[in-house]
């Protein structure tokens, strides 16, 4: 049997506003050792936050995270995954948007989270699968 979004996700997944600010989020993916939190607003995803976001767009530039809020670096455009699709369409959308986190969304709503390791478990089992976790972890180019 094909396993599914749903089979892998995490299910009881933490969210902030985009009115939280960006030590709140440090905080949280601290304390639950995660490198994203889905950004919630009004019950709908409106953007993510990672580890990356606050490296570069805060640390780097030398912001005050308590001062700076996550919509000011959230990565609004997000992609989401649906909790019927098959493992190997998940992998298939990371290795193509080159990214490691998946919201997933039913009925407009956050029911889950899916990370590259969801998927990692049980991709060896899939060729699909399998070519799209190498091509994620495909190593990225410095700009020049």
């Amino acid at each position: 049997m094909t396993k599914t979004v749903r089979d892998m996700m995490t299910k009881s997944v933490q969210t902030l506003g985009p009115t939280d600010t960006v030590t709140q989020a440090a905080r949280l993916m601290k304390d639950l050792d995660v490198g994203s939190i889905p950004v919630v607003e009004n019950g709908q995803v409106c953007g993510i936050i990672t580890d990356r976001d606050i490296v570069l767009r805060v640390v780097a530039s030398g912001g005050d995270a308590d001062r700076r809020n996550i919509r000011e670096v959230m990565s609004e455009r997000i992609v989401v995954a649906a909790p019927d699709w098959e493992l190997a369409k998940a992998a298939k959308t990371m290795a193509d948007e080159q990214i490691r986190r998946l919201p997933v969304v039913e009925n407009g709503k956050l029911v889950g989270m899916l990370a590259l390791g969801d998927v990692a478990v049980d991709g060896n089992k899939d060729r699909v699968s399998g070519e799209a976790l190498s091509e994620i972890s495909a190593p990225s180019h410095p700009k020049q």
